[in-house]
């Protein structure tokens, strides 16, 4: 394991680089692994690998004709439970319907550039879901989860005002989509490292991890609130874009490899966008654990999800 930034990898019998890719990835029978947004884009990519590893795996969708349909595109053992991230009672009733350990709880779900509106609770809707939506999942299905959490993130932590607008969190008047998707995704890495302090304090041996997929091609380029950014990012797509499998293979890699807790993986190629999966930096914003602290307390507060007593410690 090389947490320098290097791609992991090892030699063929014949001297050769045998690269990460899916075909790494353990036996997981008997495993139970939860993928939010599994429907498509890089979390049906991951779901199609867990699963084809042998992982029972549970799509937690907003639309369940659209994830019933993905999962009968697949082969291995599979369910499909509603959850709305942007709802948090759809939050509630899916973990108050959970009994069961979870080995692997994949946050994938997310929503990206969108024009400035609100979830159910009032939330502005990037922070809302892909912060707010799984902090408070996370909290509620802890104590079932027996292996590991990975939250998906994004470079895109590095752009905006790369900080937390905790005075003015739904961004009213200073909105902007770029600025509030990358507050969501520097919120996810906050997230991944308080969370992981607060199991090591727990004396909990269930770790926290983060992955970006670099720039994948995914249905997310589709729905951003910019015409011309929208046609840039097709181009992009067609240029420098890896698929979606290639996207999910630094989820795949967080939630399989024995990597330790508060590691980020991502794309090792063409300035992060793209290639093989490795260990990647994160930038000071998202490593400040006074801010990590302070975003976990003030989501607590905005969800009523509170870090559980009874964190499975196996």
């Amino acid at each position: 394991m090389d947490t320098t930034g290097k791609a992991i990898s090892s030699k063929d019998k014949d001297g050769t680089k045998d690269t990460w890719d899916a075909g790494r990835i353990p036996d997981l029978s008997g495993r139970t692994a939860v993928v939010t947004g599994a429907n498509s884009g890089i979390g049906f990519a991951a779901a199609v690998e867990l699963a084809r590893a042998g992982a029972h795996v549970v799509f937690a969708v907003r639309d369940l004709e659209r994830g019933r349909a993905a999962a009968a595109k697949m082969s291995g053992s599979t369910e499909v439970r509603r959850l709305d991230l942007a709802d948090l009672a759809s939050v509630r009733e899916f973990a108050e319907g959970w009994d069961g350990p979870i080995d692997l709880l994949i946050n994938n779900a997310g929503v990206m550039l969108l024009p400035e509106g609100r979830t159910r609770d009032g939330f502005e809707t990037q922070f809302g879901t892909n912060h707010l939506g799984h902090f408070a999942l996370t909290n509620l299905l802890l104590p079932y989860v027996t292996d590991r959490v990975v939250t998906v993130s994004s470079g895109a932590h590095r752009m905006g005002d790369r900080r937390i607008h905790f005075e003015n969190l739904n961004l009213d008047g200073i909105y902007a989509p770029q600025r509030a998707y990358s507050q969501s995704k520097l919120a996810n890495l906050l997230f991944t490292l308080e969370l992981q302090h607060r199991l090591t304090e727990s004396g909990s041996r269930v770790r926290s991890l983060a992955a970006h997929p670099g720039w994948a091609a995914t249905n997310l380029q589709s729905h951003t609130a910019n015409p011309v950014t929208r046609f840039l990012m097709t181009m992009g797509n067609k240029v420098v874009a890896q698929d979606d499998k290639g996207g999910a293979l630094p989820t795949l890699f967080a939630a399989t490899e024995d990597l330790p807790g508060g590691s980020f993986a991502g794309p090792s190629g063409l300035g992060g966008m793209r290639g093989e999966p490795t260990l990647v930096g994160r930038s000071a914003a998202a490593s400040d654990v006074v801010a990590a602290r302070r975003l976990w307390e003030a989501s607590e507060e905005l969800t009523g999800a509170v870090f559980p007593l009874a964190v499975a410690a196996r």
